[in-house]
């Protein structure tokens, strides 16, 4: 957490007179979208105003959550994200440790006036003018929550703030069930209940969404699903053939990665993805237990993430990605 002294700095600093905004990463997520918006209603109880501005749209299955379309989006309105960034007196940089991960807004935050406050869970945080920064908190929407509780202001804790930061800490915990959830996150869950956060409403609205399409992407990855490694590895892919005749759609295969998890006996999940548009493979990883995919994405495939949940990217074909992928484990131990 901040210090008591950053503390007291950064409440001087949100000021209905200043210029407030809230940036995320590339390609938002649950916890993204959860973490910017619960951030975004506490200020508004406090009678302050922010902006919220993401690099690229996110999917439609988070657009639920109060106020999400009120969101600036970057690659769409660039003229627009740049005058806010640039005009900013306090800029919020959440669930993102440096700026080269936010895309198009990266070279605008760095050389932004804005005092910048960093608030992540992700390894390895850049300088910012303000940092919290915890690799063990399993979601940044628990670290908003956190930061919340500090500035002495859980009373303002409303419906809006606790479906936004229930949202994301439901999401990247993979519905509670991640190591690194922990019984001050449940402790928290259970607050943001109280405060009228309701868990079949969130869970309906953010998983219950499929489309006929989605399915068949998802069938299509099942059918093919390959166990490595002794069956400790579970390897999924799709093809950008197979993306275009099912009418892909961003969000339609989050999630999927985790069905590897799902066999007995694997420890490692890994879902390779050709991009739909550009010539490079988009790789997530999932672990159990003492597995390191954050160092494993970090050391083969120019990525990172936590220990257990890591992305990485490879500018060969998919074939070879793979064949890369199935040599590089080998050598691991597991």
């Amino acid at each position: 957490m901040f210090t008591p002294s950053e503390l007291l700095e950064i409440n001087t600093l949100l000021t209905p007179e200043n210029k407030i905004v809230i940036l995320t990463h590339y390609n938002p997520d649950g916890d993204a979208v959860g973490s910017s918006l619960g951030l975004r209603h506490y200020l508004k109880a406090k009678g302050i105003d922010a902006e919220i501005v993401v690099p690229n749209d996110f999917p439609k299955f988070l657009k639920w959550m109060p106020e999400s379309r009120k969101a600036i989006i970057g690659e769409y309105k660039r003229k627009v994200a740049f005058d806010i960034i640039n005009e900013a007196d306090v800029i919020f940089c959440l669930d993102f440790n440096s700026p080269s991960r936010i895309g198009i807004l990266g070279d605008w935050l760095i050389h932004a006036k804005a005092k910048k406050i960093l608030i992540d869970h992700h390894q390895q945080p850049e300088k910012f003018d303000f940092v919290y920064s915890d690799t063990v908190i399993p979601a940044t929407c628990q670290m908003i929550y956190h930061f919340i509780e500090a500035m002495g202001d859980e009373k303002l804790v409303n419906k809006d703030i606790a479906e936004c930061l229930y949202t994301g800490i439901m999401t990247d915990t993979g519905g509670f069930r991640f190591r690194s959830t922990s019984a001050a996150t449940h402790r928290i869950i259970a607050n943001l209940i109280e405060k009228g956060a309701d868990p079949s409403f969130i869970t309906s609205n953010t998983w219950d969404t499929n489309t006929v399409s989605r399915l068949h992407l998802l069938a299509l990855v099942l059918a093919r699903i390959e166990v490595v490694k002794d069956g400790k590895v579970a390897i999924l892919s799709l093809t950008r053939n197979e993306l275009k005749e099912y009418g892909f759609q961003k969000g339609d295969t989050e999630g999927f990665v985790n069905y590897g998890l799902s066999i007995m006996g694997v420890k490692m999940s890994a879902f390779f993805m050709e991009d739909l548009y550009e010539d490079f493979v988009k790789i997530s990883f999932r672990s159990k237990d003492d597995m390191d995919v954050n160092q494993f994405s970090r050391k083969y495939f120019n990525g990172g993430g936590h220990i257990n949940a890591a992305g990485g990217k490879s500018d060969e074909s998919l074939q070879n990605t793979i064949e890369t992928f199935k040599n590089r484990v080998e050598g691991e131990a597991l």
